[in-house]
């Protein structure tokens, strides 16, 4: 797609947004959480994805399944050094670069560029990401420790110590440690 020569400006998504593109578009998570059969979520379903409107509107479901397995890995890293490293190659590879841009009432807001229309949904989930690891850290993002389940997760909670991508996984986990506890305290 062709913007006349211009740069596209992103913008930092919601981590909900963020984390909804992930687990329903991706392929990890899809195969995992046994979601293969089913369709892929619908394009509108994203949420506000803060794209310019010619952009977004030429996206297709191979494009957003791409981005979705191209950051799932961040949040798979072992440790910070590794998520560090593969969340700035994908900052990278987008060619995101920050900008600062002035507003109308002569205050100015950062905004990223890319220079290619087809990396603006890769830059604008790096640059959601680095935003999020830059004020909340490594620990607090990460992928379900619910069995059978590679769902990833954005921890907001007060105290950071989630580790299920939702109340249905940490309720099964529950369930099945209570049941291994009993089975082991019969024999």
């Amino acid at each position: 797609m062709d913007c006349g020569g211009r740069t596209v400006t992103v913008s930092v998504l919601t981590p909900e947004v963020l984390v909804d593109l992930v687990n329903g578009w991706g392929a990890r998570p899809r195969q995992e959480g046994l979601r293969t059969d089913e369709p892929l979520p619908r394009l509108d379903s994203l949420g506000d994805l803060s794209l310019p409107g010619a952009v977004r509107d030429a996206l297709d479901a191979d494009a957003v399944a791409r981005v979705a397995d191209a950051i799932h890995p961040v949040f798979a890293a072992a440790d910070a050094p590794g998520c560090a490293d593969r969340l700035t190659r994908l900052l990278s590879a987008a060619g995101a670069r920050p900008v600062l841009a002035a507003a109308p009432d002569d205050t100015f807001h950062a905004v990223w560029s890319v220079a290619a229309t087809d990396d603006a949904l890769l830059a604008a989930v790096a640059v959601t990401l680095r935003t999020h690891l830059a004020e909340h850290g490594w620990g607090r993002i990460g992928l379900c420790a619910g069995a059978h389940c590679a769902d990833v997760y954005i921890d907001q909670s007060p105290g950071g110590r989630r580790r299920f991508c939702s109340v249905t996984c940490q309720n099964r986990a529950r369930v099945a440690a209570f049941r291994s506890r009993r089975a082991a305290g019969a024999g």
